[in-house]
Formats: structure tokens, sequence, C-alpha cells
């Protein structure tokens, strides 16, 4: 299973507010090869670190493609430029983020190209908690332990809710 992570807490001119930024970032993956098979709720988050920045909205979605793990993540990055999105300052405030989180049970760390799984995701509410919508039964490729152990273990104070009723 391929998984994206998805989010922004920035508005994006005329693209609208973070949840239409995020639902049109959708539909450009559709155009550029990526089919979107599965998608969580939409889930209102606070940033990690905890700071005065707007809240995010964040969603994980499943994805179906052709592309292998490092065109796949240069694909996430055009996207992000086509919302204007330049990356100075880690954990900025951002009209578009679009993360890699795993692609199947690839494990990969070092230089030769995408660390997969995605590196922190174990540590964020704003992935597993839209992770469990998508993929119940997933397990961590590197670690194998499961969904529901790395939730247990999320570090305090990560504001995650539905931003829509159930």
């Amino acid at each position: 299973m391929i998984l994206i992570g998805i989010g922004s807490n920035l508005a994006g001119g005329r693209f609208g507010g973070p949840r239409e930024v995020c639902e049109e970032a959708l539909r450009r993956l559709e155009r550029g090869g990526v089919e979107v098979t599965a998608r969580s709720r939409w889930y209102r988050t606070a940033p990690v670190p905890v700071s005065e920045q707007p809240w995010f909205v964040n969603a994980v979605v499943a994805v179906a493609t052709s592309l292998g793990p490092a065109g796949l993540l240069e694909e996430l990055h055009r996207i992000e430029a086509e919302f204007g999105r330049i990356r100075k300052v880690r954990n900025e405030a951002r009209v578009l983020d679009l993360d890699l989180l795993a692609y199947g049970g690839l494990v990969r760390t070092g230089p030769a190209g995408p660390e997969l799984p995605h590196p922190r995701l174990h540590e964020r509410a704003f992935v597993l908690l839209p992770l469990r919508d998508v993929a119940p039964g997933w397990r961590h490729p590197a670690t194998g332990e499961t969904l529901e152990a790395l939730i247990a273990r999320l570090p305090p104070g990560q504001a995650a809710e539905p931003a829509d009723p159930a």
C-alpha cells in the first residue's frame, strides 16, 4: 500500500482555504497518474511542534501508481510548487504539504532516495489517526508495530479531531 499524507494550514489564493487546497491537490494527483484508491476523513490538527500558526487540515490517502518512490516524491513536490510551496524552514506554516509516508513494505534509509517509511510518521497524530481510517490493520514496515500500538505511544499534546461529524 502506497500512502501519502496531505495537509494545509494557509489559504491558497485562488484555490480557497486549506481544505479546498487539499481537495484540489488530490485532483492534481489524479491528473499526474496517481490514482487515489482510499481517503481518510479530514482532520483538524494542531501544528507540531506547538506554535501560534493556524491549525491544519490533514488527511491520508492510499494511492496506486506506476511511479517508483523517487518519481512519486518528485510528483508530490511538483504539485506543492504549483500551490506556491517554497521549503524554507522546517515545520513552517504552508499552503500545501504532501508527504510520501510509505511505499508498500519498502524500508529505505540514507541518501539513495526518499527515506521510507517517512522517518517521523510514528510520532504524529495528524498522520496516524487519518491512517487508521484508510488502513486500520497497517503495520510499520521497519518495526512491525501495529497502528494501534503507534497511536498509543504518541507524544502528548497533539490535538487532532475529525473535521466533520461521522
